[in-house]
């Protein structure tokens, strides 16, 4: 996700005077803070809502998910924030159990018992995408394949493909450390087995070496023509075909397609407590449910479809789900596994 690190509120970042007619519901003098790494389209549909909908004023500030942690952490004496809007996971949760404050929402009956949160100290808002591939139609041509040859992971282990696969180091990108669970899950005897990692160290091979740096250079580099797929995630690939990108296709692996809880936690002894659980049932109410078919993340409630026509129901896709207490609990010992794996090839 784009992170900026930059304190606004939503009165300055809203154009015009769409929302003028909440500014007297605002003057109740209610108040909310919110950390969040979440990008400035997702606060600029959401947060306005909110505020409409509430009458309540709220401040972001916005900055990458280890960043915002980092801070409630420092914080936690005299917490100066209500709310960490995205970024929340159970990794997360079992890292720094102490700074979150149990809340379980009313309106949690919109979400899938697949995607319901382990315990109450955050709350599924949305779905984002962990597995997709980019193709480069054009590289792939060149390469003598075509979208129909790739249909899911088995396929990247062509022997045409050695070296035009491009992925980000799970150990430092967090969006690569889900694509990696997803192989675990999907593509061994049993979710995270021994055979599941014979499939990851053929996949390093094809890699030739490649590895790189950051999610965003897998979307980017691919639709630029440096490689012919990208391991990426929903998000920013149908971005690039919304913005015009002709040259590339999205194919969800049919071994299995995986979709991670986007999770929103409220801070431990927040200030403004009541404005706090107000937005957690907002984010799940009937209105920022349909707002979120608009962006290119998934509503929880996953009977509203997303308008965008690059973005398949779920119904057309096979779905994985993985056990996220293992995913946070081993993340260590899988990190260091995948590590040992690629420096073979080096």
């Amino acid at each position: 996700m784009k992170k900026l690190v930059v304190i606004l509120t939503v009165g300055l970042m809203v154009l015009g005077g769409l929302f003028a007619g909440g500014a007297g519901e605002k003057e109740s003098g209610k108040q909310l803070v919110i950390y969040s790494p979440n990008t400035d389209k997702e606060v600029e549909l959401i947060i306005p809502a909110f505020e409409k909908s509430t009458g309540i004023s709220v401040e972001i500030i916005s900055g990458g998910t280890g960043e915002m942690v980092s801070r409630i952490n420092a914080e936690k004496e005299n917490p100066q924030a209500d709310v960490l809007w995205g970024g929340m996971d159970y990794s997360v949760y079992v890292s720094n159990p102490d700074l979150w404050e149990e809340y379980v929402s009313p309106n949690v009956t919109c979400i899938p018992d697949e995607y319901m949160m382990l315990n109450g100290y955050y709350t599924t808002y949305c779905l984002v995408g962990d597995s997709v591939f980019i193709l480069n139609t054009e590289v792939l041509s060149d390469l003598g394949l075509s979208v129909s040859d790739i249909k899911g992971y088995q396929d990247l282990l062509r022997p045409e493909l050695k070296g035009w696969i491009a992925m980000a180091d799970p150990t430092s990108s967090s969006s690569a450390y889900r694509e990696l669970t997803t192989m675990l899950l999907d593509m061994g005897s049993e979710p995270y087995s021994d055979d599941a990692w014979d499939y990851v160290e053929a996949f390093i091979n094809q890699l030739d070496g490649k590895l790189l740096s950051s999610s965003s250079a897998v979307y980017k580099n691919t639709a630029d023509g440096e490689y012919a797929v990208g391991v990426s995630y929903e998000d920013p690939c149908v971005s690039l075909m919304e913005d015009g990108a002709e040259n590339i296709a999205l194919v969800y692996p049919e071994e299995g397609a995986k979709w991670a809880p986007g999770c929103a936690a409220i801070i431990k002894n927040a200030p403004n407590m009541e404005s706090a659980k107000a937005f957690i049932d907002y984010l799940l109410s009937d209105e920022a449910q349909t707002l979120y078919t608009e962006l290119t993340m998934r509503p929880i409630d996953i009977t509203k479809a997303p308008k965008s026509i690059y973005m398949p129901s779920l119904n057309d896709i096979k779905l994985s789900f993985e056990d996220s207490e293992i995913v946070a609990t081993r993340k260590d010992e899988f990190s260091a596994r995948w590590t040992e794996l690629y420096s073979k090839t080096m």
